[in-house]
């Protein structure tokens, strides 16, 4: 297995990109979704990482900067064949290295409530963060909930 660079050209990538926004808009209030479509994952603040086995991607995760020293976890997804293999926890333990080797102090990121969140929430939890207040541009609201970590 390997993890590198996202290939925006690349049909797996955007297959599942689809997916995870179809996701998003199915599990979320309309004004409660953050997640980054193609354009925003395009964005230079922005560096998706894939996990491949092979030629087959097994998810994604992104890390966006938030000004020098502070980024955010975003668009985290598992492709459907590949859940609770361990893929969730291996982007997101690579994505608390380059933030490490970006120099910063700090990850958040903005999840839902319900169900289809618990996976990602009980992740991030095994993985140090803990519940806090809006950042960003986020505001409270009653489907988000907030996560941070000191690195």
């Amino acid at each position: 297995m390997r993890i590198e660079p996202a290939d925006f050209d690349n049909a797996q990538i955007l297959a599942l990109l689809e997916l995870h926004l179809a996701g998003m808009h199915e599990t979320s209030p309309p004004e409660s979704v953050f997640a980054l479509d193609l354009t925003g994952l395009r964005h230079p603040d922005v560096a998706l990482y894939a996990l491949w086995d092979g030629d087959t991607l097994l998810g994604f995760g992104a890390l966006k900067a938030l000004g020098t020293d502070r980024g955010e976890v975003k668009s985290m997804r598992t492709h459907p064949a590949h859940l609770r293999k361990g893929v969730a926890a291996r982007l997101l333990a690579h994505i608390l290295a380059e933030a490490g080797a970006r120099g910063y102090k700090s990850l958040s990121l903005e999840t839902g409530t319900g169900p289809a969140f618990e996976a990602a929430v009980t992740l991030y939890l095994n993985h140090g963060f803990t519940e806090g207040g809006p950042f960003a541009d986020y505001r409270e609201n009653a489907f988000s909930r907030f996560y941070h970590k000191a690195l």
